[in-house]
């Protein structure tokens, strides 16, 4: 027996979505809430993932001697260090950005420069290596 293929029910369908009457736009608008449900759904999961890890991430402090990463703790709970007077909630406390007990002020540093001239034609050929224009002897 030959199935018959569903034309009715295929016009009837595309006639209830373009009529202008209100079946047709409920079906619209419940199609087009449930596209944007299915679009910004994961974009907004991402979102508050990311948030998330951020505040999550501003939280763990790493211990100075063996680098675990802890949260909320006085002690590092591998090697029992105790942290310095610093919360984990403070600017500086350690973290991901590793800030120990040694933190350089860069207004404090300074970068001695020397100035150094590269060696003479003579000095490279005492070195051995080949000389700067291979077309001179």
């Amino acid at each position: 027996m030959q199935r018959s293929f569903p034309w009715p029910w295929i016009l009837l369908a595309a006639g209830l979505l373009l009529l202008p009457g209100p079946v047709g736009r409920l079906l619209l608008d419940l199609l087009g809430g449930l596209t944007l449900l299915v679009v910004l759904l994961p974009l907004l999961a991402g979102g508050a993932a990311l948030l998330g890890w951020t505040l999550l991430k501003r939280r763990l402090r790493a211990c100075p001697t063996c680098g675990l990463a802890s949260l909320g703790t006085e002690a590092c709970p591998a090697c029992g260090t105790r942290f310095e007077g610093t919360s984990a909630t403070e600017p500086g406390a350690g973290g991901w950005r590793g800030a120990g007990p040694e933190v350089i002020d860069p207004r404090d540093v300074t970068i001695n420069v020397e100035a150094v001239e590269v060696g003479s034609g003579s000095e490279q050929d005492q070195a051995g290596s080949p000389p700067l224009n291979p077309s001179s002897p």
